[in-house]
């Protein structure tokens, strides 16, 4: 009898023990992440005849909040700049392009093409533009987007010239910058496809019957975001 008493406190002891509620951990709350971005371009960076929402910039700003990343853009794009004009345009910037922006985008040629320039000038002139941009992106190459150079053929102004030498000459523009952006090791997002289908549904051209929609311009975030939320994690 006297070794059940003395084992009774110690059983009731763990008994009580056992019986206290637990506490459950309280679940981390995510931080987002804010960004810079520097986009590079000409109409179809500054989205020429579409709201300042819907160009391509500002619609990759809104696919990353989802993904608890948050930032603003600099655009420096213009309808009509080529290659050397958007060099200038960057040259003269104020305030100066600095070299600390998370991503870059780089979208340029279709001016350069339009007006006949030769192909081996724009070689020169886009992988110069393209070192600018891997230095705006602190000297981080993996944080550079090229965008190939959409096809204009496929819209119903196009179609008032010789859709076959455009298309033929666009392919021509952008294996070049094609095979000068992925031997610097940046990403290349080949959107060109997509504009091909302007006739088939012209709600991808914009009401001037030439530049992108803002759909059109959701179909290019739509490859290029999975690109940049991969680098920014």
């Amino acid at each position: 009898m006297r070794f059940l008493l003395l084992l009774l406190p110690f059983t009731c002891c763990f008994c009580q023990h056992d019986s206290e509620p637990l506490i459950e951990p309280t679940p981390p709350v995510d931080t987002p992440l804010y960004i810079s971005y520097l986009a590079l371009g000409d109409s179809y960076t500054i989205g020429q005849s579409v709201p300042a929402d819907e160009r391509f910039p500002a619609q990759l700003i809104d696919s990353l909040l989802p993904h608890q990343i948050m930032g603003s853009a600099r655009v420096i794009a213009k309808t009509g700049w080529t290659t050397a004009e958007l060099d200038a345009a960057i040259a003269a910037a104020q305030p100066p392009v600095g070299n600390s922006y998370d991503i870059v985008t780089l979208l340029i040629g279709v001016n350069n093409q339009y007006r006949g320039y030769p192909l081996d000038q724009y070689e020169t002139q886009f992988a110069d533009l393209l070192e600018q941009a891997v230095i705006y992106a602190g000297s981080r190459p993996e944080r550079v987007f090229v965008l190939s150079i959409p096809d204009y053929a496929y819209t119903p102004f196009g179609q008032n010239f010789n859709p076959t030498r455009i298309s033929q000459e666009i392919d021509e523009f952008n294996a070049a910058n094609k095979a000068i952006a992925l031997a610097r090791g940046v990403h290349y997002i080949d959107i060109t496809p997509i504009s091909r289908e302007g006739l088939q549904d012209p709600a991808l051209v914009a009401s001037d019957q030439l530049h992108p929609s803002g759909k059109m311009y959701a179909r290019w975030v739509s490859l290029l975001k999975h690109s940049v939320i991969e680098e920014l994690r």
